[in-house]
């Protein structure tokens, strides 16, 4: 893999987005506490690397998809904190008109398809997504996310034999977070190097530290290349840690405190900040002045999802069927 150098801006790029992500999600962990959100919600505390070394390697008009934890990801795409935190409350302003809640995030305005409850039901999505690319001969590609529980469905496998048979202009990325739910990588598969699934359809594939936006971004930078060159998909196992249980529910009692320590001092925002302050190209104070505006964006998120209306009954019945082609039955 190709060794590239990053300049001072994507680092403090880096280091504002994970950081809008870290605190976004503890804010939204203490307001579940408080019932201001509700249903399932799954964080993504310590898994930030993943998102940002991704769309740091991307263009305009590449798109991404994902599976239900998906908060990080509708931000780092550049959807507002205002409309995923509104999302989130259940209220009309939310990106999906608080119809989605924090599983189902979408918008089309910033190639971003979800957030998808259905586990492993974004896979074949995302090669459609990639197709349809393809077949308007854009040079976009398609960045389809899930975890190493849904690369035991049934779909990725049909799903990457099509992806590469028409060789289709997507990144296929497993975030590993080591745990699918509560039950660990070692105890549900045989293949414990997950990217090796992909070498049974001659699919380019890797294992990446995800605990680092670097190696994240040059991975995905060389996948791209591929996808744009009409080379087809890349497989890529994305190894990363999640600080939180799987879900607001799950206490995480099936792991050590040890290990849960042993992730945190890989902290990906902390690698960042040593880079900038060693380097001489930020203070303490500025990535303060960072931090604080940061909890400024967060905490008027809250009072807009707070303010804002629940969507009237109606909308039970709006965005349900669209006609695409009306047709007259004589």
């Amino acid at each position: 893999m190709a060794k590239l150098s990053f300049n001072k801006e994507i680092y403090l790029n880096w280091f504002e987005q994970m950081t809008l992500m870290r605190k976004f999600e503890e804010k939204t962990a203490q307001l579940y506490g408080l019932q201001k959100i509700r249903g399932f919600c799954h964080l993504y505390i310590g898994q930030e690397a993943v998102i940002s070394g991704t769309m740091s390697a991307l263009q305009k008009g590449d798109k991404i998809i994902t599976a239900y934890r998906d908060h990080a990801h509708a931000l780092a795409c550049g959807m507002s904190a205002n409309e995923v935190m509104a999302e989130l409350f259940g209220k009309i302003t939310g990106c999906s008109k608080g119809k989605g809640g924090s599983m189902h995030m979408f918008s089309k305005v910033h190639n971003f398809f979800g957030g998808h409850g259905i586990v492993g039901g974004q896979i074949p999505l995302g090669a459609g997504i990639a197709f349809a690319e393809k077949y308007k001969e854009t040079k976009n590609l398609c960045v389809c996310y899930f975890g190493d529980g849904a690369a035991r469905q049934g779909a990725l496998y049909e799903t990457f034999n099509m992806a590469m048979l028409w060789k289709l202009p997507v990144i296929f990325v497993c975030e590993n977070n080591e745990y699918a739910m509560g039950t660990s990588v070692e105890r549900s598969t045989n293949v414990i190097d997950i990217y090796k699934i992909g070498t049974a359809f001659d699919m380019p594939t890797s294992q990446v530290d995800g605990m680092n936006c670097e190696t994240v971004h040059t991975a995905i930078s060389e996948a791209a290349k591929r996808a744009r060159n009409g080379e087809g998909p890349t497989f890529l196992e994305i190894k990363t840690y999640r600080y939180r249980g799987h879900s607001m529910s799950d206490p995480a009692k099936y792991r050590t405190k040890e290990e849960l320590e042993e992730y945190k001092q890989q902290d990906p925002i902390e690698k960042i900040r040593k880079v900038l302050i060693d380097k001489g190209w930020s203070t303490e104070e500025d990535l303060e002045k960072i931090e604080i505006e940061v909890e400024k964006i967060v905490t008027e998120s809250v009072e807009f999802a707070e303010n804002s209306p629940f969507p009237e009954i109606e909308e039970l019945y709006k965005d349900v069927y669209k006609e695409e082609y009306p047709f007259i039955i004589e």
